[in-house]
Parts: C-alpha cells; structure tokens; sequence
C-alpha cells in the first residue's frame, strides 16, 4: 500500500493544476483496500476517491485523504446461469485498469459493446461511479456488477447493475453511495455478436468518408478514435477534463419552443417526452468557442471542453465555467451543470 503525506496531485488531474493533499493512499489489492478503509473509518480528516483524475477540478489544496486504486488485474469470469446467454462473456477488471485498455481488448478478443465508449480518458472505478457514455452508449449497458469494500464495516460486497440506479451520468455512487464505497473490481458483460451502432454523431458520415458501409468492430473504435481526436484535446499537451458540461435533458414543450427559434439545432430523443440538446452547441451559440478568461479557455474545436492553456488555477476555471453557465442560461432559459467534480 502506497501512504504518502503531503503529497503533489499534479500527476493526479489531466487539467494539469498543481494542489497538495495532507495524505495519498494507494491501494493494489482487495485486502489492502479493506486496511485503507479501516484508516478512513476512523479518520476526522476529509477524503476523496479519485480514479485518473480525468473528471477533476482541483481549486485549492485537499487538506484532507486522497485515495486512489491501483487494483490492475483481470479475470474472466462465471456469470449467474439466469444471467447469461450463449453470447455473453463477462470479464472483471481491477478498479485502476485504464478504461480504453479494456475497449482495445474486448476489441480484439471479439467481445462486443464498448467500441463507441473508446478513447474515453479513465479507468475502470469510474466508469462504474459517471456512468461514462459517448457516441449513444453508456457503461450502464456494459457492467454487471461491481465488486467494493464498505469503508464502514471493510466488508467485500457484491452490487449488481439495478442496484447502481444508473441514468444519464448518474449513479448511486455520486450520490447515496458517495465515499461509502471503495470499488475494487467491475465485471462488464460483453456479447461475441457485433451489432454497430452508428447513428450518433457523425459516426456513419466519418465511415463512408473512408468506403466504409458495414464496418468491423476494429473500424468503428478506430473511426471513434479519429473523431475524438480531431475535435478533443490531448491532456497530456493541453490541461483538460474531457466534456465539462452534461448535456441537458428538457421535455419536449421546452425544446419545440426552441427549435422553432434556432432552426436547425442539434438534439437527440431520449424518450418520447425528453429531448437532450448538445451543451456544446449552446455554449458556441453564446460566442464561448475558442475564447478565454485569463489562462482558462474554451477549446478551439469543441465547446463542451475548458482547457488549462498554461498555468491556469482552479479558480479561474470556476469563473470561466460560471460565466459560461450564466450566458447559456441568459440565451437559452436551461442552467447547464458541470460534469466534473469540483473540489
């Protein structure tokens, strides 16, 4: 187990901004993460789990317990026989595994579902804390359940996919769960037939682009890699977290009244009562595309990321992010939320 005190969070956040905590625990196996939730039970500091720090905003130094897993191991395992079909394949991944890694692999073992969840930045714990969702699909579709020691008692508990609640960035984790868990394991339940999903985005325009009509699993993550890469920053050359905002989810009345006012506009039908309306799209109809406040800014090709472009503080991010909100709502009469979490 890794305990250091007063330690850098700098190589703990892709947004690039250096802030201390008083301690970092590391965890690398389900027994050290029961000793690390001891310590956290009987602490009077704060704490925070972190994962790659890829949905972080730090604004100040964290004078409490940052935890991270280092939980990297994977296990192919036995579902429940009411759970499973001849296609199934479940696969469990320690909590510190890097999210893509897991999509390159299913990927090339021919286990289906995650391709249009590829290049997303994160591991494995969070995916199962954000629900992390791109291109029409969401790791809700993918877990089965998440193995986690309760921080109160240290016991090994077992929560299947209903238990999580899991919606549109949300699960119970962020919320009821927040800090009572420490997740160790994820087991996410792949298919071995492929069934492409392209009528997202730009998906099905990117793949005839190229010749493309029915492309194999390793063409869709490549195409999927190729479009985030095109309009998203690299993290390691420029400071960011990735989608900063949600995308809101109004009813129907609220978004015809908006589309009969900006023809055109982008949305997608959750249901048929709800309407998500890209926040990205409205945050460049407020005039924010490229622009900066001090040395915090909007990206350049894609709205929905804010970006540290060099030596940037928490704070001026939050005053980037509120000005943001503000205009969005000015314009627009819907209030945008940040998907990070804002420390």
């Amino acid at each position: 187990m890794k305990d250091i005190l007063d330690c850098s969070l700098l190589a703990h956040n892709t947004f690039g901004i250096e802030a201390r905590c008083r301690r970092f625990l590391e965890f690398d196996t389900v027994d050290e993460a029961r000793q690390v939730a001891g310590i956290l039970a009987h602490t009077d500091m704060p704490f925070i789990i972190v994962g790659e720090g890829s949905n972080l905003l730090l604004t100040r130094d964290f004078e409490g317990i940052v935890v991270h897993s280092a939980i990297r191991d994977k296990a192919m395992v036995m579902a429940d026989a009411c759970a499973a079909n001849a296609d199934d394949v479940f696969v469990s991944y320690g909590s510190g595994v890097t999210w893509d890694d897991v999509v390159a692999e299913s990927v090339a073992n021919g286990w289906h579902g995650a391709e249009n969840l590829s290049l997303i930045p994160g591991e494995v714990g969070a995916s199962a804390v954000q629900n992390i969702g791109a291109y029409g699909a969401e790791a809700k579709d993918l877990i089965f359940d998440v193995e986690a020691v309760e921080i109160a008692t240290g016991n090994v508990v077992r929560l299947f996919n209903a238990d999580c609640e899991y919606a549109y960035r949300q699960s119970r984790f962020k919320h009821e769960w927040k800090n009572k868990f420490l997740i160790t394991h994820v087991t996410y339940r792949f298919s071995r037939t492929f069934t492409p999903d392209l009528d997202y985005g730009n998906i099905r325009h990117s793949l005839e682009s190229k010749g493309i009509a029915t492309p194999t699993a390793e063409q869709l993550r490549q195409t999927i890699i190729e479009i985030r890469q095109a309009k998203l920053p690299d993290p390691k050359v420029m400071g960011n977290a990735g989608s900063f905002f949600m995308n809101p989810v109004v009813d129907r009345d609220v978004y015809e009244r908006l589309a009969a006012q900006y023809e055109g506009m982008p949305h997608y039908v959750v249901d048929p009562e709800h309407i998500k309306i890209p926040a990205g799209w409205m945050i460049e109809q407020c005039g924010w595309k490229g622009r900066s406040l001090g040395r915090a800014g909007v990206h350049d090709r894609q709205s929905l990321v804010l970006v540290n472009r060099g030596g940037a503080t928490g704070g001026e991010v939050v005053t980037l992010y509120e000005q943001i909100i503000k205009d969005v709502k000015a314009k627009f009469g819907i209030e945008i939320h940040p998907e990070v979490n804002v420390i």
